[in-house]
This record gives structure tokens, sequence and C-alpha cells, in this order.
């Protein structure tokens, strides 16, 4: 078929679809399929556009980055004993696959030359988003041999997070807002089972912490809160938290009330002959545990007084052990700061350690970030520090050894006083803690 005759067909397809959209659009929508959520511009304009640039500038990209190599040596024995050595010429770039589509850019593999490692790939990210004019570039080499390039065009996170979440896929599991790539941002408790979320003040932590007891808040979990700034951000949530600590000594009844349950859950599960609380039947399971703490360096303050001094370290004592034993007793750990260093106390590296998920919003300082993605990733590390003050809510999250810039959705106020309204699950604990320190949306004793 000649080319002339596949370009007139796919002209006139498109014609037709353009205009009949008005009648198979809202079809569509009916039986469930978001048409309107496709993009559609980027696939039928920007993808050709930026797949023909990929293809076209890729022999002189991988010269110019030392991605080519030769076939040739680059050494010569001329005469009997001179060996000379330069410069391989015509060196040839590894194997491109042909770019494939996504949501919010493409995806392409480049099969490696025998002995070319993805270490110079790694390097070559930057110049790739520039000579691509694409959003960013990033390199990973999921198998031997491959490199697997993901293309964002442009950034989806500019826009705030849509407000429509999806279903729960399971218990624990909440969607909290939208990956760079246009998937959704899904914070799972039993696979990470506890988290660290920092930033600076008004960078988007507390609309995080209510799109997560949002989600949270239709499951048969208990919410436990505790904000020692007198309760003004989970406050909001009151009714539906089972225990809310709005200042320290409150926050240790809760704390150690939350040990004795761990202790409690312990005793069950051996009575089962069970390691976890997952392996247990069903019904004789305890309810899920999900303790938010809201501005962590409030717990480890001291006045200079012994007895603050003493306060604040049972709180890291009790912190510490909770996310030791929580995790395969369905207790967790969502920890919120500006800062989780070493001056906050002694105990709160080893906490930090802890905590598999980290979330970095816009930081005032590089050891910030470096505190909360040091250990995850250098190239995660960069990417925080160049979040801007008009990128509210946007934050790098690192869990399962990768990492992503998201988005949290925004929760407003009413939304969350609506949240407030609902009422816990009856019974989350297996011991008979105070009724003054666990009561429904009270303030903790």
């Amino acid at each position: 078929m000649p080319a002339s005759l596949v370009v007139w067909i796919l002209t006139a397809l498109i014609l037709v679809g353009v205009l009949t959209q008005k009648w198979w659009e809202p079809r569509l929508e009916a039986r469930g399929v978001p048409v309107r959520r496709w993009p559609w511009r980027w696939w039928l304009a920007g993808y050709p556009a930026t797949a023909l640039r990929i293809v076209t500038t890729w022999r002189r990209l991988a010269y110019l980055n030392g991605l080519s190599v030769s076939m040739s040596p680059d050494r010569r024995v001329i005469g009997r004993d001179l060996v000379v050595q330069g410069q391989a010429l015509k060196p040839k770039p590894p194997r491109l696959t042909w770019p494939m589509p996504t949501a919010t850019g493409l995806t392409l593999r480049v099969l490696l030359h025998p002995g070319q490692t993805p270490a110079p790939f790694y390097a070559a990210a930057r110049a790739m988003e520039h000579t691509w004019r694409v959003h960013s570039v990033r390199v990973t080499s999921p198998h031997r041999g491959q490199v697997v390039i993901e293309v964002t065009a442009r950034d989806p996170l500019t826009e705030d997070a849509p407000s429509v979440r999806l279903p729960a896929p399971g218990l624990l599991a909440a969607d909290v807002g939208v990956f760079e790539d246009g998937g959704p941002w899904l914070i799972d408790l039993r696979r990470t089972p506890h988290w660290l979320v920092t930033g600076a003040t008004q960078s988007g932590k507390s609309s995080l912490l209510a799109a997560l007891v949002l989600a949270l808040a239709p499951q048969r979990v208990a919410l436990v809160g505790i904000d020692c700034k007198g309760g003004m951000e989970l406050g909001l949530f009151g009714g539906r938290l089972s225990a809310l600590a709005v200042d320290r000594p409150q926050a240790l009844g809760v704390l150690a009330g939350l040990v004795d349950e761990i202790q409690a859950r312990t005793r069950w599960c051996r009575s089962w002959d069970k390691r976890s609380v997952w392996e247990l039947p069903e019904e004789q399971q305890p309810v899920p545990l999900v303790v938010i703490v809201d501005e962590l360096a409030e717990l480890y303050l001291t006045d200079g007084s012994r007895e603050s001094r003493d306060q604040a370290e049972q709180c890291g004592t009790l912190l510490l052990r909770i996310a030791q034993l929580g995790a395969a007793l369905g207790v967790h750990l969502v920890i919120a700061g500006q800062r989780v260093g070493s001056d906050l106390g002694p105990r709160v590296t080893a906490l930090r350690a802890q905590l598999g998920g980290r979330v970095a919003h816009r930081a005032h300082d590089a050891a910030s970030a470096e505190m909360t993605l040091g250990d995850i990733n250098p190239d995660a590390v960069i990417t925080a520090q160049n979040i801007t003050e008009d990128e509210q809510g946007v934050a790098v999250v690192a869990m399962g050894g990768r990492w992503m810039r998201a988005r949290s959705r925004l929760v407003t106020t009413a939304a969350a006083v609506d949240i407030g309204r609902s009422d816990p699950p009856e019974d989350p604990f297996l011991t008979q803690p105070d009724p003054v320190t666990f009561q429904k949306g009270g303030i903790a004793a």
C-alpha cells in the first residue's frame, strides 16, 4: 500500500472522529470509558513530533555524550615493535527501540553493546532533556544489557491534582494525589508500613495528611492523631479520630497506650501461633491503627527543665518502639515535620531509619532534603531542592528503592469538617485503655 494512501486514510479517520465527537464521546463516558481524560492532544500532535526528534538526534546525542562504541580496536601495531593508540573512528551508537507513548510522555529501550554499562546514560539524562525539549528524562536499567528511558514531555504537576479519587484497592491503601507520570499516588501501608513527611511551612505537608485521612476515613481503620500545636491541623478530623493528643503530656499517654496495645496484639498472635495479625483469620484480626504525628519537633523540644527533658526522651523511646514493633501488628506511623535530624534528639536518627516511605516537600535548606532522601538516592535530593514556592503540594516520593515527583490532592476545610462528623470503628483496641485517653474524637488525657 503506498505511503500516501496510508496518510490519506489516517487523516480521513481523524477528521471523521473530530466531526462526530459530540455523538460518540458521551456514549463512551456512559459506559465508563474516561475519554475526556485521555491525552488526545499529546497523542495526535506532541508524541509524533517528540518521537521523530528522538530518532533523528539519537546518533549525534550518543556520540557527543560518550554513549557510542567503536567496533574497531583503538590500538594498531606499526612495524615490528611500535604500537599507536588513539580514538577509534566511526563509533556506533547502541540500538534504540521505537518510542512508545504514555499518558504524559513516552518510553523507549536502549540495547547496550557488549562491555557497556548504564552509568554514562544516567549522566546523559540532562543532555537528553535539552536535546529532545522535554520536561524530564528518567533512566533506569531493570534488566541486564538494557536501559529504559522514561520521558515526561510536560510537567503534569503544574495543575492541582484531580479531586476524583479512585476506589481503594485494598485495606490501608490511600489515593492521595497524582504522580508525575499521570498515575495515582497510592500510599499502601501494607507494603510500606511507616512514612516520613518533611517540608517547610506552607509546602503541603498538612494537605498530604488531610488527603491521607480523607482516603482512610471510609475504611475500617482506627486513626490516632498527635498534634502538639494545639490540634490546629488534626483537630478538624476529631470525630473520626479514635484519639487526639494536643500537647506533649497527652501524647505521652497516647503513645504509652499504643505500646500496651502492641504488646496485647503480640500475645494475641502468639496464642494463635501466628507471626503477624495478617496471618490471623479475618474475623480475628484487630482493627489496624494509623498513628499520625504532625510536627515531630514539638515532641522533642525542651525548655531545659528536667521534667521537659524526661518527657522528650520518653516520647522518643515510645515512638521508636512503635516503629520497630508495629508493622506486623497492624500499627503504622505517619510522621511529619520540617526537620527530622539528630539535632532534635538522640533517637531521631534511629526512628528515621525505621520509616521506609519518604516524602520530601520544598525545604529551606539542602540539609533537610538530605535528611529525608539522602540515604535513598542523591538525584532525589537534588530534585527536592528544585521545588519552588509556587509548587505547593509537590514533593519527591521515595519508596521501595524508587523515587518520583508527585502532588497531593487539595482537601478543603469543608471536606475536613465532613470527615470529622464520621464515626471511627468500634472497639479498635484489644486492650482496655483509659476511656479518657482514648475517647471518640476526644482529647487524650
